[in-house]
């Protein structure tokens, strides 16, 4: 068989010369690839299996290679999370790989702005002597890596033993920060061990699925055919879709339920305070299995952290306290129904509609939510009033009847909840503010007593605010984007070589690597060997099937020969390929604690198993008799992960508090942020695949019919959409795919020629110090009409 050349390749899939060009004006304007999914020509060689490199579902694809080149993709029938299909985007993965202006060599930026190309070894010499010297001179505070939940374990696992266990810094988060958080806080808060109890099963066994401020059509496609087709299967399933905005999830709803931004925490609320009167909570089960808990509600003294002194540091921290099943009834009497339609304006008679749903006994519930609850000024809270809505109906750890948090990034749970990257954690749970979880952590590493700091490092946006300070002398940016993600842009802007040195590890040229000093090549998905973990707790693992472009190699690679060149070789002491010995000693965390994960060996063999995996088995339901072996006997539920709460779950008291920026007479409109179908987060994947790119070309902000009416703007018209932070000038979108009610638009975040998070707030949740994306206030201007 000939050699696959490039151009062979290319031509094949029936690319001409001018797809492969880009424009001097957007990077990313021309698309490089078309998808290589069964196209004619191309025989496959061999199959292997992989997870999907998108979103959080873990999707199971077998990829088809041939000379080296990845050149088509199916969906793995044998996957259990997606048994075939694949959506729009995994259908194109072969694209993702192949474009023109793959980063194939380490460039470091010169005097004059020029990047210039220089050696592996000179990059990474220069990267160790960097931070050796922000550590000599300034101390571990001035040292800091912002990850991924697109990290691979190995990547993520090596950037936590080097930052916390070397160079005795907790100045490691990752871009979860800004997407995940919330979630990780509101498992937290209640269950004192983090990720879902209920797997993807549940889709298939619930009566009603109600989802809470998620667009599963566009956002996690798969999975919400599992619904469609369950719905098409039992007449009898219900859909409710709660949420700001109808999008195409509201199509195929049963009940929409539409609230005003930031008024679910009182609708939730509402629905508790209506279980309660209507005697629906389930008394034996709260006795048995639950406590009550209440933070801090003066909002005074949490704010919100974007203005006033908390503008530059924010670090409130919550101070629970015991409750009691009596005051948490008295605190739910404010909640009555007519007063949360004030708030909410949901009808009265939704609210009892979703009361009854929550409190029928004879019907499984299961909420899903994502970013549109995670994404929240109040974002932990509102996780724990969802879950509160399954505790005190009994709703919960049960096929069926599950609260269930999805991910966006494809191992946000397997590599940042669960190998610990964020500022405060350690892997399997643990966290560096409790001494027992440090010395656990130094002694599985041959750590001396006391290396790792206790006091938890900067989170997303406060590692921005202190590198813009200067206090960061050293940042290392690996598989995200920043200069696109962080909400409140304009606080960020920088000069290279303004003494403070910025690495930017990544596939392509985005407007990170446009700040970055010196930028690594990066190998990614199937030309490196990984693992990910997904929503429902599935650890999935994947052989190396294609050497990646140029000089690009894996994250973690990166990170443990820098670490070898600041004489912490002792972190990484495995001689050749290191990654199932990595992952095994990673894997000694978790084990004996209801977080094992299954071996090596047993992942490169099955298409993923659910933790924990206990003598080979997966379990699909935690805390559950019959299903988690770490129940006790005799237990239906027990939360055993809880041990601060006496192995009980807790239910919060959890108050509304109105969003931190709200429309006025100036500023009129909310604006909300978010994703579209065809895209995945900053686009800098999937605005390089051809199909993708001509779908959806560019960003653009839907508004509802009424407000283009009273504005004179039509489909197509050019308007401006600005706020107390910026402008930006995008197409008008009337009756499109989403819909958004009257006073409200929407925008979403793909496009880097066109950055909405310019425009954005950074305001934060209070514990989980994830920004809020999704409520601002904008008006906006009609600049020119479509001809």
């Amino acid at each position: 068989m000939a050699p696959l050349d490039r151009r062979t390749l290319f031509k094949a899939l029936g690319i001409g010369a001018g797809c492969v060009a880009f424009s001097e004006l957007d990077r990313t304007e021309a698309a490089t690839l078309e998808a290589a999914a069964g196209a004619p020509g191309l025989p496959v060689e061999s199959w292997d299996k992989a997870p999907c490199r998108f979103c959080g579902t873990g999707c199971g694809v077998e990829v088809g290679t041939r000379d080296g080149k990845v050149v088509a993709v199916r969906g793995d029938e044998q996957s259990p999370v997606n048994k075939g299909l694949l959506c729009v985007k995994g259908y194109h993965l072969p694209a993702i790989l192949y474009g023109a202006d793959r980063l194939q060599h380490p460039q470091l930026r010169q005097p004059d702005g020029t990047l210039k190309r220089i050696s592996w070894d000179d990059a990474l010499d220069l990267i160790a002597s960097k931070y050796r010297e922000a550590l000599d001179q300034r101390g571990p505070d001035s040292v800091a890596v912002y990850g991924s939940g697109q990290w691979t374990v190995f990547d993520g696992y090596a950037a936590l033993k080097w930052v916390k266990g070397g160079m005795r810094s907790n100045h490691l988060d990752p871009n979860a920060r800004l997407c995940m958080a919330s979630a990780v806080t509101g498992f937290m808060a209640q269950f004192q061990s983090d990720e879902p109890m209920g797997c993807y099963e549940d889709l298939e066994l619930a009566d009603d699925v109600v989802l809470w401020g998620a667009n599963m059509a566009e956002m996690h496609p798969v999975l919400f055919s599992r619904i469609l087709e369950s719905k098409r299967r039992r007449p009898t399933v219900r859909l409710i879709d709660i949420g700001t905005r109808r999008t195409p999830s509201s199509d195929y709803a049963d009940l929409y339920v539409e609230f005003r931004p930031g008024s679910d925490l009182a609708l939730a609320n509402g629905i508790l305070h209506l279980l309660v009167k209507q005697g629906k909570l389930a008394q034996s089960f709260i006795d048995k299995n639950c406590v009550f808990k209440r933070g801090e509600e003066d909002l005074a003294k949490i704010g919100y952290g974007c203005s006033g002194e908390q503008a530059e540091r924010y670090t409130f921290n919550d101070t629970p306290r015991d409750s009691s099943l009596d005051e948490f009834k008295a605190f739910l009497e404010d909640y009555t129904p007519q007063r949360v339609s004030e708030i909410s304006g949901v009808p009265v008679q939704q609210i009892e509609l979703l009361a009854s749903i929550y409190g029928d006994n004879k019907r499984k519930t299961l909420s899903l939510w994502c970013m549109g609850v995670n994404q929240h000024v109040r974002g932990t809270w509102m996780n724990n009033l969802i879950t509160d809505l399954h505790l005190v109906t009994g709703k919960i750890c049960r096929p069926g009847d599950n609260p269930f948090s999805l991910t966006g990034q494809p191992s946000a749970c397997g590599t940042v909840r669960e190998v610990g990257t964020l500022a405060n954690r350690l892997p399997a749970d643990m966290v560096v503010t409790n001494p027992e979880h440090r010395a656990k952590a130094e002694k599985l590493w041959k750590l001396p007593a006391g290396t790792i700091p206790d006091k938890p490092g900067h989170h997303a946006v406060d590692m921005f605010r202190a590198f813009q300070r200067g206090e960061l002398a050293c940042l290392w940016i690996q598989t995200t984007n920043p200069w696109v993600s962080l909400p409140n842009l304009h606080r960020f802007e920088r000069k290279p070589g303004d003494g403070r040195f910025l690495i930017v590890s990544d596939v392509y040229p985005t407007p990170t690597t446009d700040q970055a000093d010196l930028i690594l090549p990066s190998a990614m998905w199937v030309e490196r060997e990984g693992v990910f973990g997904n929503s429902e707790r599935r650890t999935q693992q994947w052989n190396k099937l294609v050497e990646p472009p140029g000089e690009a190699r894996e994250d973690a690679w990166q990170i443990v020969e820098v670490a070898r060149r600041m004489g912490m070789g002792h972190l990484f002491p495995w001689e050749g390929d290191w990654h199932e010995a990595m992952f095994e000693e990673y894997r000694s965390f978790t084990l004996g604690i209801g977080k094992d994960l299954a071996s090596y060996a047993q992942l490169k063999t099955t298409r993923g198993l659910l933790w924990p995996v206990v003598d080979g088995k997966e379990t699909r339901y935690r805390y559950a008799g019959g299903h988690d072996p770490y129940v006790a006997k005799g237990r239906d539920v027990h939360f055993y992960k809880a041990k601060g709460y006496g192995e009980r779950a807790a239910i919060w008291l959890r108050p509304y508090h109105p969003p931190a920026e709200e429309p006025d007479a100036e500023y009129p409109l909310w604006l909300c942020t978010g994703r579209v179908l065809e895209h995945w987060h900053t686009g800098s994947m999937t605005r390089r695949v051809r199909q993708l790119h001509q779908a959806v070309p560019r960003a653009y902000v839907e508004l509802n019919r009424a407000d283009a009416l009273e504005l004179g703007v039509k489909s197509g018209d050019l308007v401006r959409l600005r706020s107390r932070r910026g402008a930006l000038e995008l197409e008008a979108r009337v009756d499109g795919r989403g819909k958004p009610p009257r006073g409200s638009v929407f925008v979403p975040f793909f496009d880097e020629s066109r950055l909405v998070n310019e425009l954005t707030l950074d305001a934060m949740d209070s514990i989980s110090k994830e920004p809020d994306y999704k409520k601002c206030a904008v008006r906006l201007e009609r600049v020119e009409q479509r001809s």
